[in-house]
């Protein structure tokens, strides 16, 4: 059978540079830090005080105080992206057939404010004798975000969740994007939510010694690529890409932004979290995306790595771009977008798939901030373009987006400009 094309025709995003995706957008180009002390819970007895939180965000301005309640702050956001995006989208709901319209988000963790909450207070409430919240498993399970939205707009097509830790939201777009050019749902709505930054989040992160510490100066704490790198900076957010049917989307109309055309998926099958230190997960994941977009090396002009600042992960994913791309590694432009917005989690695929897309829509590169001439780890290859401090306009053919998480799941997405 033929496989139908896939556009993206909607955007929304709330994360640590802005509560809109056009916000976000402007900040990266900037060149703006989200990383600032934490302001949402006590992080005293940690070793970590700092984080890309989100900012000004006033949720009832989009949700019922009432029925925001009844969600974790993760579900809130999912659900703030979503209505975004279709908004955005200019889709009119009375109009389209919603049998055929998905919801597919990525989480990593899910409710752990939630969990952290109810736990914390079991056995407080000396009247009624210890008890649970009967919304504590309905706001706490990591499904629940694409049930929300799909309530909310009526959606009855395909509604599920990914979970591949960092990840998630990149395999949600990969399987909405088969499952539209696979003609069983014109639009759906993918994307991915996290909002992990709590005692349980932060503390747990911090035992395993993977984040970074660098208190003093939180705003150049995430520095991919650098020699000084010591960890990566906790964020929450979330995203949402509507990928539609091409010839769906031209019916009504819609202004379409980028042509999804490949996506990879892989394992390392290494280690519970450190990446293959040959990149071999990686190598694989983008050979396989590039196979699938039918699509060369020297095809990519730009690669949005996954890029955590942290040592064994860096120095791999690098190893495996010359692998793959070679000779023609040497003309890309790379950059890590987590410098900037800290490490999303689950809502990292959506948010940086959101970054590479606009990227080749608008014909620059976002910087990788934070690096200085004399902070070069001996293990990096710096005759590559890593997009240093500065955003760079050129050309931007097509752009590759990696996501990595623990367990071994790679992820990775590919965008081209739309043409006819």
């Amino acid at each position: 059978m033929e496989l139908k094309r896939v556009v993206v025709t909607g955007l929304g995003a709330v994360t640590p540079l802005g509560n809109t995706a056009e916000e976000t957008w402007n900040n990266i180009l900037a060149g703006v830090s989200g990383a600032a002390i934490i302001k949402t819970c006590d992080t005293s007895t940690f070793k970590t005080h700092f984080a890309c939180e989100i900012k000004n965000l006033k949720i009832t301005d989009y949700i019922d105080g009432k029925e925001a309640r009844k969600m974790d702050r993760y579900t809130q956001l999912a659900l703030i992206s979503a209505m975004q995006a279709v908004s955005d989208s200019k889709m009119d709901l009375d109009k389209v057939n919603k049998n055929r319209i998905g919801v597919i988000y990525g989480v990593g963790i899910g409710g752990i404010n939630t969990f952290e909450t109810e736990v914390k207070y079991y056995g407080v409430h000396e009247a009624e004798g210890p008890r649970f919240s009967p919304f504590f498993i309905p706001k706490m399970i990591a499904d629940i975000a694409s049930g929300h939205i799909s309530i909310h707009f009526g959606f009855h097509g395909p509604n599920y969740t990914t979970t591949s830790a960092c990840a998630s939201s990149s395999h949600a777009l990969a399987d909405a994007f088969n499952l539209i050019r696979l003609g069983k749902a014109d639009a759906i709505l993918a994307g991915g939510a996290e909002s992990a930054i709590c005692a349980c989040g932060l503390g747990g992160f911090n035992s395993m010694k993977a984040l970074s510490t660098r208190n003093d100066d939180p705003e150049r704490a995430s520095r991919p690529f650098s020699k000084s790198r010591d960890g990566f900076v906790m964020a929450e957010g979330s995203g949402c890409l509507i990928l539609e049917e091409l010839e769906h989307a031209k019916a009504r109309g819609a202004k379409i932004y980028a042509e999804m055309v490949g996506e990879g998926m892989s394992a390392d099958a290494y280690h519970i979290t450190a990446s293959h230190p040959e990149g071999l997960g990686a190598r694989l994941v983008m050979k396989s995306a590039l196979e699938d977009a039918g699509m060369q090396p020297e095809d990519i002009d730009y690669i949005n790595v996954h890029g955590t600042s942290t040592h064994v992960g860096d120095i791999s994913e690098v190893k495996a771009i010359k692998d793959v791309f070679g000779k023609a590694a040497y003309k890309l432009n790379i950059s890590s977008t987590k410098s900037m917005t800290g490490h999303l989690l689950g809502a990292a695929g959506a948010v940086e798939a959101m970054i590479t897309l606009l990227s080749v829509q608008n014909d620059i590169v976002p910087p990788t901030i934070n690096h200085d001439e004399d902070d070069k780890d001996e293990e990096i290859d710096y005759n590559l373009n890593f997009t240093f401090n500065k955003a760079q306009k050129r050309t931007v053919r097509a752009g590759l987006s990696n996501t990595f998480g623990f367990g071994g799941h790679n992820a990775c997405v590919i965008f081209k400009k739309y043409a006819e």
